[in-house]
């Protein structure tokens, strides 16, 4: 009807279509209807279907059809659910109906049945859909709010949601719940951030964010948090865990109110207390202990509800058996352990524990069982105590997951009032806010299966936050503008105010050109070649209009500078054939051109800016005759510093010679008149040429504007100084390299940078480094980058390789790349090192315990023994040691090879970390029915192995209770836990079965394919004796590939 709400979140279509039987074609469109803003219809029409028992059919084919007419954008889209119905004359209850669920866009904007109902059985009379030729069609649809076309959150629901980075909707879900929690926002608008660094300061950001969501009409934009967190691309685009971030986000806001009025806000908001108890049964000992929790995280698997769950959380253990517990002097007591809560806070997180580890997966698992858990929450019994108002908690917010433990999709339903009225439930989905029903807030995400399509739902609440209902008014009461400081107001407003005008500049800036315009001024104190590096200051800049002419600049330019236009000449920057940068002369007839064209799509357009000096007795800088006059530069060198400076530049006559030019270089260099001078010119940077004062300009080989002249004293005993001349200064200038040298082995090292020549040999650079590092040339050992990962070392530098500084920093073929190596310390001289190879090696002592890891050096020509004679000399031996050692090789927790003392080292890997042991001393002798075979621990699957592995002393046909023994006694296990143990003859590649410990069955060597005495040379393929119990020790992570939460500032 007219009065229909059109953002309603449902609505009905009907079709009816006459003269059914007669022949049509094309298809039929129903009458719109209007669903969260958006037209609805239904598209009918007559189709020709394959049949696996008919062949080709006549059907219907029906659609439902989202098609707005004037999209804002193409890439809206809205997910719906319809039940389509062909109605049925006789009987209601005979309708026929189909289900679909699909997310309509622009590229798929109708869904539905290509083959609805077959054409024969819709016309069948006896079935009561055709009636006077006539059929009636219906479709329910259903359909979340939409993403990018025609929905107004704020006007809806009174609220905006939040723009989604890339994979930030589990963040968007817990800072909605954050504003909603008003208590928290209006204190987290009290914090002082008046001095914060408005890219660092979390509390900063966060009131920016609370304060958008207050008062903005559009989503908002959460870069700046993620921004102020110290974030990455890398943790924008990975989905993290919830209540992680939630945990983490509370710390650091909680961190930042100490010392201010809000101190303490999130403990009074968020914290309860909880004992942990053990109690003896028959004796008088008590052990307890107090603790502050922020959330409760519930065990969902198995249990039907929230309180099953509580239950649960304080149900209590009993210890008896091998699990009594040690009550100091009262030995050992069967004894009662668990917990009891002590008090409840006024907002309660409870974080249901949907993400388990699965041991035999060894990874994290999704729970995707029912789990219900209901508006209103009385948690009265789990008090040890009764509080001062009764523990009934009014359900606040629901966040919501779907997908599974690798990823999906976060949204919140939050209920801001926390009256629990069906109007007030609403639902945040990104940058979309819709209301919703109770229904869809609460049962649709209790998880289980769902009814309607018969499969397993994996969209189910993890997070549920609960508001006591005594405190309701006071952690709800509403924010308003009175609670935002004035100053923040203002600082919000003004940051708005210069966003709008970036804005504004970004969309004009294809009309605008960037100036920058340079002085002599800028010039002073410039060491290298040409006048200025570019880079290295900061130029005034002007923004015009492509479109001016240059006397329109020119005009705007003296204006803005506070100069008189007869007062400024400007000279473009412009690149010479041998690629340096000077200025240049514009032509006459260039003043009709506009800046666009003269810059020559140069953006910035750089510019030199003539400026007649003030203390000048001219009215005007003199005109200018190009063919007659040139513009020129001129630097003045002191050897004794070995400094050049550009100390005036001048219009000169070009038939004037050089000498006539002496009274003007004297007065700007401080020189004594009468000084004799020597002349240059900097044609580029490795070219500076000697210049003869008694020529004239002309006689310069194509003088031009721009052009450098350097001049020096002359009557100085140049032979005194390094660089005598200024050719001298720029040939070493130009050899001049900035090498930045990184620890290889310090990960992160920032490294440091010296200024080297490129000449440099590797002696002299190996020295420069030693001097800074403080410690002797012989002992660094230095590395080139690679070339594909630059931040990774590559191979050595030999201290005998006889290229420079510039061979070992560029790669061939590229010199763009900023200069870097790497090195490491030695505590050999390099010459000696790098006759040995290095081996990473670790220790285990007899008990198999890792004590020690440290590096060997032996001769590349050198043999195990050698390796092992070396590490000797680290190894702490024991009291009744037998000093015999051997070399084993370790891959995955088992025993792959045992190295022969005479093996030379050359063919062993230094990347490798190889094991060093002792022998035993039952295993220096050996009859000829003994060997030792590799021992490993596993459990269940043969790949699945860990801890530390053996090597164990056989005789052929030892029985298996013998063997036994031997390994409880090495290993120190408890009888026990060794009871639980089994043992298997193990071939990695082969099916295993486990040994008869009833049969107590004999081990022959054969079965470790051993015919002979000795020892034995494991392999990757060869058996081993395999322990089977669990790990105690497993290394578990929530996600393999997920990195910890950190907010970095």
């Amino acid at each position: 009807g007219k009065d229909e709400d059109p953002s309603q979140p449902e609505g009905l279509l009907q079709l009816t279509i006459p003269k059914f039987s007669q022949p049509w074609n094309g298809s039929v469109l129903s009458t719109p209807i209007f669903v969260r803003n958006l037209p609805w219809r239904l598209l009918v029409m007559p189709r020709e279907v394959n049949s696996s028992q008919e062949g080709r059919i006549r059907g219907l084919g029906v659609f439902v059809q989202c098609n707005p007419e004037s999209p804002e954008s193409v890439s809206w889209n809205v997910t719906a659910h319809a039940t389509i119905t062909i109605v049925n004359h006789v009987d209601s209850k005979n309708n026929y109906s189909r289900d679909i669920y699909h997310c309509f866009c622009d590229r798929e904007n109708d869904w539905g049945y290509s083959n609805f109902m077959a054409w024969k059985d819709i016309v069948d009379p006896s079935k009561g859909f055709f009636v006077d030729d006539t059929i009636i069609l219906e479709a329910k649809v259903v359909a979340d709010a939409p993403h990018g076309i025609n929905w107004d959150s704020r006007k809806h629901t009174g609220y905006v949601g939040l723009k989604n980075q890339g994979a930030t909707c589990y963040m968007n879900s817990l800072l909605q719940t954050l504003f909603c929690t008003n208590k928290l926002r209006k204190a987290v608008y009290q914090m002082p951030t008046e001095n914060d660094d408005p890219n660092k300061s979390v509390p900063l950001a966060l009131q920016r964010l609370f304060y958008e969501l207050q008062h903005s009409d559009k989503p908002v934009g959460t870069k700046k948090l993620t921004k102020s967190f110290g974030w990455d691309t890398m943790d924008i685009f990975m989905q993290h865990d919830v209540q992680e971030l939630c945990r983490v986000l509370l710390d650091n806001i909680e961190s930042r109110m100490q010392g201010t009025v809000v101190e303490g806000t999130i403990s009074r908001l968020f914290e309860g207390k909880m004992e942990s108890y053990i109690r003896c049964t028959h004796v008088d000992y008590e052990s307890t202990r107090v603790e502050s929790f922020f959330d409760v995280q519930l065990n969902i698997k198995g249990k039907k509800n929230v309180i099953e769950s509580f239950k649960d959380y304080v149900a209590v253990e009993t210890m008896e058996g091998d699990n009594k517990y040690d009550a100091g002097e009262h030995g050992l007591q069967e004894a009662k352990k668990g917990v009891i809560f002590l008090s409840l806070p006024p907002v309660l997180h409870l974080q249901l524990m949907r993400f388990q580890y699965d041991p035999v997966t060894d990874t994290n698992v999704k729970i995707n069982d029912r789990y219900e858990f209901s508006e209103k929450l009385c948690l009265e019994p789990f008090l040890r105590e009764k509080e001062d108002t009764p523990a009934d908690y009014i359900l606040h917010a629901v966040l919501v997951h779907s997908g599974d433990n690798y990823g999906g999709h976060y949204v919140a339903y939050l209920n801001p009032r926390g009256r629990g009225e069906i109007v007030d439930w609403l639902k945040f989905d990104d940058d979309v806010v819709s209301v919703c029903s109770k229904k869809d807030a609460l049962e649709n995400n209790f998880g289980g299966s769902d009814d309607t399509i018969g499969i397993r739902s994996c969209t189910n609440a993890y997070m549920l936050v609960y508001i006591r209902e005594s405190c309701i008014d006071s952690v709800l009461r509403e924010v308003t503008d009175r609670d935002i400081s004035d100053s923040l107001i203002k600082r919000f407003a003004e940051e708005k105010r210069l966003e709008t005008l970036r804005r504004k500049e970004r969309n004009e800036a294809h009309l605008y050109l960037t100036v920058e315009v340079y002085t002599q001024d800028d010039f002073q104190g410039y060491q290298g070649p040409d006048l200025v590096e570019f880079d290295d200051i900061k130029p005034r800049c002007f923004k015009v209009l492509k479109t001016q002419t240059f006397p329109q600049f020119h005009q705007a330019l003296t204006q803005a500078m506070g100069y008189p236009k007869n007062h400024v000449r400007v000279w473009p920057f412009e690149t010479r054939n041998n690629h340096t940068i000077r200025p240049s002369y514009i032509e006459p007839d260039d003043d009709s051109k506009t800046v666009f064209q003269l810059a020559d799509s140069r953006q910035p357009w750089r510019v030199f800016a003539e400026i007649l000096p003030p203390d000048s007795d001219m009215d005007a800088l003199p005109s200018y005759d190009f063919q007659s006059q040139a513009l020129l530069f001129f630097k003045y060198y002191d050897p004794s510093t070995r400094v050049v400076s550009c100390v005036a530049h001048s219009v000169e006559s070009i038939e004037k010679r050089f000498c006539d030019l002496f009274p003007s270089l004297w007065e700007k260099a401080s020189l004594p008149p009468g000084t004799p001078l020597l002349l240059f010119e900097e044609i580029k940077p490795n070219l500076v040429e000697k210049i003869d004062p008694n020529t004239q300009l002309t006689q310069l080989d194509d003088i031009r504007d721009g052009d450098i002249i350097c001049y020096q004293r002359a009557d100085l005993p140049l032979n005194r100084f390094p660089f005598p001349t200024v050719v001298d200064y720029f040939r070493d200038l130009y050899n001049r390299i900035d090498v930045t040298f990184y620890n290889k082995n310090v990960i992160g090292d920032t490294g440091f940078t010296l200024t080297l020549n490129q000449k440099m040999n590797y002696t002299q650079m190996a020295k420069a480094v030693g001097l800074h590092l403080n410690t002797h040339h012989l002992l660094l050992q230095f590395f080139r980058p690679q070339l594909s990962h630059r931040h990774y070392s590559d191979q050595p530098i030999r201290c005998t390789n006889e290229g420079c500084i510039r061979d070992f920093v560029y790669p061939r073929h590229r010199l763009d790349t900023s200069p870097m190596l790497f090195y490491q310390r030695l505590t050999i001289p390099i010459d000696q090192f790098e006759n040995k190879k290095l081996f990473r090696c670790v220790f285990v002592n007899l008990r198999l315990k890792e004590e020690k890891e440290f590096t060997v050096y032996v001769d590349k020509n050198g043999t195990v023994e050698d390796l092992l004679c070396e590490a000797a000399k680290e190894i702490t031996f024991s009291e009744g040691s037998t000093h015999d050692l051997r070399l084993l090789e370790v891959m995955t927790h088992r025993i792959v090879d045992i190295h022969p003392p005479d093996k030379p080292v050359a063919e062993l890997f230094s990347q490798k970390m190889y094991r060093v042991e002792e022998y035993r001393k039952e295993e220096l002798e050996m009859d000829e029915d003994e060997a030792l075979i590799p021992v490993a621990h596993f459990h269940k699957a043969a790949h699945n192995v860990f801890g530390v592995p053996f090597l164990l002393k056989l005789r052929n046909g030892e029985r298996l209770s013998k063997v036994k023994e031997r390994i409880k006694a090495l290993l120190e296990v408890s009888d026990k836990e060794f009871d639980k143990w089994k043992f298997a003859i193990v071939q990695t590649i082969q099916p295993f079965q486990y040994l008869s410990e009833e049969n107590d069955e004999p081990l022959h060597l054969g079965q470790f394919l051993i015919s002979r005495k000795g020892i034995i040379f494991p392999r990757m393929g060869m058996p081993w004796l395999g322990l089977d119990h669990i790990n105690k020790n497993p290394k578990r992570t929530r996600y393999t590939f997920e990195k910890a939460i950190k907010i970095h500032n």
